[in-house]
């Protein structure tokens, strides 16, 4: 996934030093850390297949270990070698510092929003449809729906697993669109079909 950093080193109230050019990548996982827990890189990972990747995307290992290397050298996280009660080797685990929860702070509150671009597979394949043959047609709309289906329940039970824990009531509530989404995008399927059986017939949707 290639980012665009944000924009060079955001203005900055007097007094208040400028935020630094970080891509939207850093400051998702040093969102992970301010949660408060001390995280190892699978940690995150694992936090991000079950919160990140519904919304927005999941980092491989590599970029999560790319950019906890880049917050160390901001100063915005720590990390310390820890040992292991099974026996196995030590694992590095990472902690946010005060200026590393500062600076995530302040990008959440004044960094621009970037509005959401939509890079949509399927309907890419109903704006070639008529290089397409129907049941091919309905084929990529079929499994859609069926990914669709299955990322909606996916957000349906990490919710469930999710109420328990305060410090996530956030994202709780960021996977409760989630859910909401992948069920609109089931029911746009639905819909879909439904036009191009209108358009099969000789009537225009």
């Amino acid at each position: 996934m290639v980012e665009k950093k944000s924009k060079a080193k955001e203005s900055a109230p007097d007094g208040e030093a400028e935020l630094p050019a970080l891509p939207a990548t850093s400051w998702a996982v040093l969102g992970l850390l301010s949660f408060g827990e001390e995280l190892s890189g699978y940690d995150l990972k694992k936090w991000s297949d079950w919160s990140l990747r519904f919304f927005y995307w999941s980092p491989s290992f590599s970029q999560i270990y790319s950019e906890l290397k880049r917050l160390e050298k901001a100063g915005f996280a720590t990390s310390r070698m820890v040992a292991q009660e099974t026996g196995s080797r030590d694992k590095r685990v990472y902690r946010i510092t005060g200026e590393g929860m500062d600076a995530v702070r302040r990008w959440a509150r004044e960094a621009p929003v970037d509005p959401p671009v939509l890079k949509h597979g399927p309907m890419l394949r109903i704006w070639l449809g008529h290089l397409l043959e129907p049941e091919q047609l309905r084929e990529v709309l079929a499994r859609h729906r069926e990914f669709a289906e299955t990322m909606r329940l996916r957000a349906e039970v990490d919710i469930e697993g999710a109420r328990s824990e305060a410090a996530w009531a956030y994202p709780t509530l960021t996977l409760k669109w989630a859910e909401r989404y992948y069920r609109s995008e089931r029911d746009l399927v639905d819909g879909m079909l439904a036009d191009i059986e209108e358009l099969e017939n000789g009537t225009r949707p």
